[in-house]
């Protein structure tokens, strides 16, 4: 496992390959794919602590950018799609508004929030903001602990960090 990990540390160490990678990745997350991007940004960090800023704002705007993909296929589909489906997502939403993309950043149920705010038809800038806030906040605070935890417990824990 090592053998296929290590190459691929050393091309995140380089600034030059490491931040458009994981702007791809990032971007690509958000959407509907299921993959996660945390991984990418925790080696690039790990590899190279000095891109911790830069870092944090790639990934955030990749997967910012990503969720507004979500909302542009929401959005289509609900121009396509003449009947609406009836959901208590769609009135939980309806309720709280472009607020509940803050929760965009949640594991399985934040890429189809996106999707729902496009199909809602809520406003874009507005979801694009609380989308923008929501990935912040979790990258930050999911890196933040990465750094803290000392290396040894990720080698037990994680055996490629």
């Amino acid at each position: 496992m090592n053998a296929v990990i290590d190459p691929l540390l050393a091309a995140l160490a380089v600034p030059s390959l490491s931040l458009p990678a994981l702007f791809i990745i990032s971007l690509l997350s958000a959407t509907l794919l299921p993959m996660g991007s945390e991984p990418a940004l925790f080696a690039v960090v790990k590899v190279t602590p000095s891109l911790f800023w830069p870092a944090l704002i790639v990934a955030t705007l990749g997967n910012t950018i990503g969720g507004a993909i979500s909302y542009g296929m929401g959005y289509g589909a609900k121009n396509v799609l003449a009947k609406e489906a009836e959901s208590r997502w769609f009135g939980w939403m309806q309720r709280f508004g472009p607020k509940t993309l803050l929760l965009s950043w949640l594991p399985v149920v934040g890429d189809p929030l996106c999707t729902l705010a496009g199909w809602l038809k809520m406003p874009f800038w507005q979801s694009l903001i609380y989308m923008a806030i929501g990935k912040f906040l979790r990258y930050l605070t999911a890196t933040a602990l990465l750094m803290l935890v000392p290396d040894g417990v990720w080698h037990r824990i994680l055996p490629w960090f």
